[in-house]
């Protein structure tokens, strides 16, 4: 009886319903797409980190990531110590990474050199589908970054002079023509990266076999830890570190943007929450005399509060459906086509070294929270009209 006389006291007055499980709604929808947004950044950060840089785990001689150097780098015959059985591992590249001065005329810059397997570097990392002049395959060319390009006056045909030194302390120097210009979405890797095929990389570096490291990408970033166990083993001559250990300045930074952004989502919480009371508070007061009449008749105040607390109840998953059928369509659409920052907005994101996109995360987990934080919201705020039916005073609520 108490649901179905809650069922029809909602519907009762359509406008008051419709403004209630709107403000709901309202607070739903935008708690999800900044949510969203803001994870879907993370994502991408992580992503492109991951495949341009280290990989989900990293494989190197034990010495190596406190010594970056080409001393510490190892034949790539023993990859076959690896255990890579493990059901998370999508694929590993080897690669041979150093640093070098990239010259072209009068014009110098440093340069980071990577040696890979091109045919699976396109795999890996889409390095493929960075070029944007030139041609990806070829035998003795190099892969420059546009702002590398750009800042050395050079383009596909011209020769890349590369001084370095290589393996044990060797002379490394090498002339080599431009193949193919790259854009990366990472702006310090687009204005330095020069990448040659790993075995011209390794006589350049005069590290003929050797490689500095091995990097395995996961289907499931959470299965890291479980995979980095089982990978090398009881070695004493490798170790594999986490891309969170071998990054540990992209994960402190997303750290603190996503406490600052849960500062904002708390304001955000706390603007919805007057607007829900402010409703609640609306549809109590209009009810005052109606609660009086009932309450004059014989009906007890508990039972008005259950009626009424299912009419939140109600109203308040009507709110977050609403929210979340309004969210889901716009969160897909830009987690499929995300928006491409322009001009000075652009300009500003790529001096700090971000991307300059917005992309949006496509995860359940956004949706999960935002509707049961909003829903919990509009539970506790519908304490108030409990409070107001217990405090009612019949001949005060009938002079309404």
């Amino acid at each position: 009886m108490n649901f179905k006389l809650a069922w029809r006291n909602i519907w009762r007055n359509k406008k008051r319903t419709w403004i209630t499980a709107s403000s709901i709604g309202f607070a739903v929808f935008f708690a999800c797409v900044m949510q969203s947004m803001q994870l879907g950044s993370y994502e991408r950060m992580i992503d492109n980190s991951v495949r341009f840089l280290t990989g989900h785990l990293g494989v190197h001689q034990l010495d190596y990531w406190d010594e970056k150097i080409l001393d510490n780098s190892f034949p790539e015959e023993t990859l076959t110590e690896l255990n890579l059985g493990h059901e998370s591992i999508i694929m590993g590249v080897p690669r041979i990474t150093s640093f070098a001065l990239a010259s072209y005329g009068d014009k110098t810059k440093g340069a980071l050199i990577t040696g890979v397997d091109l045919s699976l570097e396109a795999q890996f990392s889409y390095l493929e589908n960075k070029l944007r002049e030139g041609v990806y395959h070829t035998d003795n060319g190099a892969l420059i970054g546009a702002g590398l390009s750009e800042y050395l006056k050079l383009g596909v045909g011209d020769t890349l002079v590369l001084l370095s030194q290589g393996y044990h302390g060797v002379n490394a120097v090498g002339k080599y023509p431009v193949a193919g210009v790259l854009k990366f979405p990472v702006p310090d890797l687009d204005q330095s990266a020069v990448y040659l095929p790993l075995g011209i990389a390794q006589t350049f570096f005069g590290a003929e076999g050797m490689i500095t490291s091995y990097s395995v990408l996961l289907d499931d970033p959470d299965a890291t830890e479980q995979v980095q166990s089982q990978l090398i083993g009881d070695s004493d001559v490798y170790e594999a570190m986490t891309w969170k250990e071998m990054m540990p300045d992209l994960v402190q930074g997303i750290e603190l943007d996503y406490y600052g952004g849960l500062v904002m989502v708390y304001v955000l919480y706390g603007v919805i929450g007057f607007g829900i009371f402010g409703t609640f508070l609306m549809m109590t007061k209009e009810r005052t005399y109606e609660f009086g009449i009932l309450n004059s008749i014989g009906m007890k105040k508990s039972r008005i509060q259950r009626m009424v607390a299912i009419e939140i109840l109600l109203l308040s998953f009507l709110g977050v459906a609403l929210g979340l059928i309004a969210a889901s369509p716009i969160v897909v659409y830009f987690w499929a086509n995300p928006i491409l920052l322009t001009g000075e907005t652009a300009a500003a994101m790529e001096k700090f070294g971000y991307e300059p996109i917005m992309p949006f995360a496509l995860d359940p987990q956004v949706f999960y929270d935002q509707g049961i934080s909003i829903l919990l919201i509009a539970l506790f705020l519908g304490v108030y009209p409990m409070l107001a039916i217990q405090q009612l005073k019949i001949i005060k609520a009938l002079k309404e």
